[in-house]
């Protein structure tokens, strides 16, 4: 045989194709740009852009294309869930001025209640009714995605066109409650689309570090326009970011509508109806442990707005670069939480939860006593930190105990629970007076009770019938003569 014919043999750097199947063949570094001609300074500059950008693009593809992403559908469900983090930043944007600001002068209980209704409906709509429809859904799962999405830039369609009446503060509801069903939907399709290589942790962790990311880049595009054309041209802008996510989620792969088999997942620990997957205790721990958590970064986005702008000593600008560094604080913490919680593995995610709420419930009775806008941002770096590592924990709870067939509707029902805890410490911080002593003792006292609620359950017991520790570790897949099968096992 000729030397040709087996390179490896000739050439010992030589990597057989078998060996770069990882590596996403479908994601090719883009050639080097020409060099111009003719040398000169701008020619060389933009060359030299050129060749970065291009070089950009092809890491941040190979980053959202590895551990064979591409080939499970994971990349597609990025880039989709990153323009849902997009479109979500250009409307808080666009809103600014509205909504946001104008009921945090506290100039009006009405403008209170007002704002308090938009944030706090979308949550109480989704909680009964997307959990149980995700259930039943049987096929249309991308279609329900991309409609929530459609629906959403119509709503910021409405919402530049009736920008300066009543109008505005309906679509911005209807905004609301279809990006929250969208968070759940996509919830239930993740499972669908794991790759072999990594684990669900890893794969949600990936997911909020590139939406973090992509958040920060459409808003930036959202100030941009807001500058030039005002609030409507920023929700022009977010309706054009709906439209590409429309298409992005029709490309997500077919086989997220394959649900035969499933088994939905129940919080009560002895359902009643047959052919419900109860969640085990280690599960309800995860879960009571992260509501409660997701509470106090729910205050601390909403109070923090209230009790600055209230401090009529600083002038507008201080007030902006204070929000800032709160906002900063938790956006560290988060991406922090999730790349951490991403490479490591926790042999005991109970304990970590209760470490990550038991920090946080000390940082929050420290802002009360040091009263001051410092402790605040510690505060939401350590708040922002223990909420991701808290949800990564519950992400492997619920792929170690779960069967296959409920984790999908365990993921819907989980992201509920958990939204409904961020809404309800975001109420408080409208509702509570922007007194820094008195909004952070009251939310201390929440964390101490949800700190007790989380530290029995893991021990078997409950300070809440049914909803407590009081059953099984890991119960068995549930029959429908007996659903609420079940021995206790092995910690």
């Amino acid at each position: 045989m000729s030397r040709s014919e087996y390179p490896w043999d000739n050439d010992p750097d030589y990597v057989r194709p078998a060996e770069r199947a990882h590596e996403a063949p479908t994601v090719a570094a883009p050639p080097l740009p020409r060099m111009p001609k003719k040398i000169t300074v701008t020619r060389v500059a933009a060359w030299r852009t050129k060749d970065l950008t291009g070089r950009g693009v092809a890491a941040f593809r190979r980053a959202v294309h590895a551990d064979g992403a591409d080939k499970s559908g994971l990349a597609k469900l990025t880039y989709a869930v990153m323009i849902n983090y997009g479109t979500t930043a250009a409307l808080s944007v666009a809103l600014a001025n509205t909504l946001f600001f104008s009921a945090a002068t506290a100039e009006s209980k009405a403008k209170v209640a007002l704002y308090l209704a938009i944030t706090v409906a979308p949550f109480a709509v989704v909680a009964p009714i997307i959990g149980p429809l995700l259930d039943r859904l049987q096929r249309g799962r991308r279609i329900a995605l991309a409609a929530s999405l459609a629906g959403q830039g119509v709503m910021c369609v409405v919402m530049a066109l009736n920008f300066d009446n009543w109008k505005l503060y309906p679509a911005a509801l209807g905004y609301m409650v279809l990006d929250k069903s969208f968070t759940v939907l996509r919830a239930a399709v993740t499972p669908r689309v794991l790759p072999e290589r990594i684990t669900l942790v890893t794969t949600n962790s990936r997911l909020t570090v590139f939406g973090m990311a992509a958040s920060g880049v459409f808003g930036a595009g959202a100030v941009g326009l807001a500058n030039a054309f005002g609030s409507p041209g920023a929700l022009y802008y977010t309706a054009v970011l709906c439209a590409l996510g429309v298409w992005l989620c029709l490309r997500i792969p077919a086989w997220v509508e394959v649900t035969a088999g499933e088994v939905p997942a129940t919080l009560s620990g002895h359902p009643h109806k047959p052919r419900r997957q109860p969640m085990g205790r280690s599960v309800v721990v995860a879960l009571w442990g992260n509501g409660t958590i997701r509470l106090l970064t729910g205050f601390l986005t909403l109070f923090s707005a209230f009790v600055v702008k209230a401090q009529t000593e600083h002038a507008p600008g201080d007030q902006l670069i204070l929000l800032g560094m709160i906002g900063a604080a938790a956006g560290v913490g988060g991406f922090l939480g999730n790349g951490v919680g991403a490479r490591m593995h926790f042999a005991h995610p109970d304990r970590l939860i209760l470490a990550c709420l038991g920090v946080g419930l000390g940082a929050a009775v420290g802002a009360a006593v040091f009263d001051h806008i410092a402790a605040v941002v510690v505060l939401a770096l350590l708040a922002a930190t223990g909420s991701a590592l808290a949800k990564v924990c519950l992400d492997a709870v619920i792929q170690r105990d779960m069967p296959e067939q409920s984790r999908a509707s365990a993921f819907g029902r989980s992201e509920t629970i958990l939204q409904l805890g961020w809404v309800f410490g975001g109420a408080l911080g409208v509702l509570l007076p922007p007194t820094y002593w008195i909004g952070f003792t009251v939310v201390a006292v929440l964390l101490a009770a949800g700190f007790a609620q989380t530290w029995f359950s893991q021990r078997g017991g409950t300070l809440v019938p049914g909803l407590g520790g009081d059953r099984p570790l890991h119960p068995d897949v549930p029959s429908a003569t007996n659903p609420a099968t079940g021995h206790l096992r092995s910690a």
